[in-house]
């Protein structure tokens, strides 16, 4: 099942905002995400809100989506008033190409309409390789979208079962070509530590994804999450859990056969062939800036208050046909809280932090993490900043533990 939501206070019925929260809006670029809840399959490892259509009964599905989502996109204009221009879109899932490619627009066109994006605004959905064809990324891109992100995973065919994905590895190479001729960006994601993976099954899947040579690559750390299927089956012993040590070993390869092929690192677990093909819409997240977060169980952050909307998409359809924010709670960031999660987003990046942002007994802890071999000691000293090692990065958590206590 998708993991709960947190506790918070109430959202207003209207979703108002704090007037501090809307001044601090213009001081930071302006993103949206759009939450695609769909899924032909829910794999075994997610924990992401989604749901299979049989799970969802009438006005609660595919057909009336982008509808549906049209209303939170008219609460989002009262509520902000005049917002900045839209500076990056990303849809993401559950599979947004479950939706019909002239939904995905439809979605994009009401932001278009009712806010405006930006010049060069970047536009991503994320797809499954058995979900699009060459003539819905057309649609796509004559839409507006600019980005498509890949799940491909693994090229490792007993990996993809484990992880119960159920896309042929050919399809991905298949619609990487398909979007390179139409213009389209486009990034990979891979998973790596998956239960009877080996170092060699990894490196035939970093190879297979540099060959299609993307122009981003992301390598997350596959998390076994609290009621999951997965964690299940670890429960059972049906399969191990996965080993840190391996882990790292995979995270240094992935690091060392992208930089040969160049790549380079500029947040933790991605990388881009170009600086100017990195992610935009995630930088936005990790620079603290500000984005709302449409459909259920999506996350928003608006001036320092961040609030989350109800998980079920027949409750978020309700709430909205209703004339009510969909929003299940919200908290207000303390400075103290902001400055944390400063530390704890921005240490993530490959420009690191100012260390004049850090409290002062959290410079004190720099010589340390220098000697640990964690953080850049020529960084430090010359450029005043604290950037992460490749060690660092792989132990980013004590680092940001250090940090702020």
């Amino acid at each position: 099942m998708p993991s709960a939501l947190p506790d918070g206070e109430p959202v207003p019925s209207d979703g108002a905002l704090p007037v501090d929260a809307l001044k601090a809006l213009r001081d930071k670029p302006f993103g949206a995400y759009l939450h695609v809840p769909f899924c032909r399959v829910r794999c075994g490892y997610c924990d992401f809100n989604t749901y299979t259509l049989g799970e969802l009964g009438p006005g609660a599905g595919i057909t009336s989506y982008a509808a549906t989502l049209e209303r939170e996109v008219e609460l989002a204009a009262q509520v902000l008033g005049e917002p900045p221009e839209i500076e990056t879109v990303f849809v993401g899932g559950g599979t947004p190409t479950m939706l019909d490619a002239h939904d995905l627009v439809r979605m994009l066109d009401a932001l278009r309409r009712t806010f405006g994006l930006a010049d060069g605004a970047e536009v991503t959905t994320e797809a499954n390789p058995d979900s699009v064809t060459t003539e819905s990324l057309a649609v796509l891109r004559d839409g507006g979208f600019t980005r498509v992100s890949l799940g491909m995973q693994s090229a490792v065919p007993h990996v993809l079962k484990t992880l119960e994905r159920t896309h042929d590895p050919a399809n991905v190479g298949r619609v990487v070509q398909a979007a390179r001729e139409l213009n389209l960006q486009v990034s990979l994601d891979l998973i790596y530590g998956t239960p009877g993976e080996s170092l060699q099954d990894w490196r035939r899947s970093l190879e297979a994804a540099i060959a299609l040579a993307p122009g981003h690559i992301s390598a997350y750390a596959l998390v076994v999450e609290e009621g999951t299927k997965l964690a299940a089956q670890v429960r059972r012993g049906d399969v191990e859990m996965p080993d840190d040590d391996d882990e790292a070993d995979k995270y240094e390869l992935a690091d060392s056969l992208l930089a040969q092929a160049g790549y380079r690192w500029y947040e933790i677990s991605n990388w881009a062939a170009e600086p100017d093909l990195r992610c935009r819409h995630n930088d936005l997240y990790w620079s603290d800036a500000n984005w709302w977060g449409f459909g259920p169980g999506a996350h928003s952050h608006i001036g320092g208050v961040r609030w989350w909307n109800v998980k079920h998409p027949r409750a978020y359809a309700d709430r909205l046909a209703a004339g009510r924010s969909p929003g299940a709670g919200r908290e207000l960031l303390t400075p103290a809280q902001r400055s944390d999660e400063r530390v704890l987003l921005g240490i993530r990046r490959a420009e690191g932090l100012p260390i004049a942002v850090l409290a002062p007994g959290a410079r004190s802890a720099i010589a340390g993490l220098i000697a640990d071999g964690l953080i850049d000691g020529p960084a430090a000293l010359r450029e005043h900043r604290v950037v992460l090692t490749q060690r660092g990065r792989l132990l980013a958590d004590t680092v940001v533990h250090r940090l702020i206590g």
